[in-house]
């Protein structure tokens, strides 16, 4: 091979190997940005059509509102946030069922929350926090999600079903929840919001960064401070006059 011939193969090369490192990098840098936009990022604003359901429930200032998919990993990281925050300012935490098509088995698990829900609500809301945690262990499995709901029934002593919902009605109040979270206008999970009654300021605020969860509930609560006291006496009912 001729000296010429010798330079040039070598430029071929290492032209190629930068190319190649140009690709991986370029490769890396998109797998980077598209975990960021997905774990990182805050997700855009939810545009709201029907506010119905952003409100605290009777006789609540302040609550939290969330509409959540089991199988979703976002979910689950968020899920020992709102739990805490719930129980530190000891506010109503409305969790609302929006289990995505794409998802294997989250349908299935918020039809089996329900049923435990008819048990009592607080065995509902631990089995569906015991899912979150479990979540990396059940991947896409619905027989994974069956094999732990039969645990998690025989640890709590109670008889499961083979049929948790023969007539469909606890599926028919998921698929309620979730046309309720399509009204409203739900395009990802978990979307949450800090809701307010008789408030100073914005009747309901989405959490798009979860770092200031406490401060916007903080906030929720100076809003509505005057709003116990300010509301209107209920009328005294008047003694009938003695004959």
């Amino acid at each position: 091979m001729s000296l010429s011939h010798a330079l040039a193969s070598t430029v071929r090369t290492q032209s190629g190997r930068a190319s190649l490192f140009l690709g991986f990098t370029a490769a890396a840098l998109l797998t980077v940005a598209s975990a960021h936009a997905q774990f990182g990022g805050a997700p855009p604003t939810t545009q709201v059509h029907d506010p119905s359901a952003l409100k605290p429930p009777a006789g609540a200032r302040v609550a939290l509102v969330e509409f959540e998919d089991m199988e979703c990993p976002d979910c689950a990281r968020a899920n020992p946030l709102l739990k805490d925050a719930a129980a530190k300012y000891k506010i109503p935490w409305a969790r609302h069922d929006f289990p995505l098509p794409q998802h294997a088995w989250s349908f299935t698990a918020a039809v089996n929350a329900r049923w435990f829900d008819l048990k009592s609500k607080a065995l509902g809301d631990e089995y569906r926090d015991e899912v979150f945690v479990a979540q990396p262990s059940l991947a896409n499995s619905p027989d994974l999600l069956n094999k732990f709901t039969q645990k998690f029934a025989a640890d709590h002593h109670i008889a499961l079903p083979f049929a948790v919902d023969p007539q469909g009605k606890l599926a028919a109040e998921v698929k309620a929840d979730y046309a309720l979270g399509q009204r409203v206008g739900i395009e990802h999970t978990p979307t949450i919001w800090v809701v307010t009654a008789n408030s100073k300021g914005a009747p309901f605020v989405e959490v798009l960064d979860r770092s200031k969860l406490y401060q916007m509930i903080d906030q929720a609560l100076a809003d509505t401070a005057g709003a116990a006291k300010t509301a209107p006496a209920k009328p005294v009912a008047k003694k009938p006059a003695a004959k």
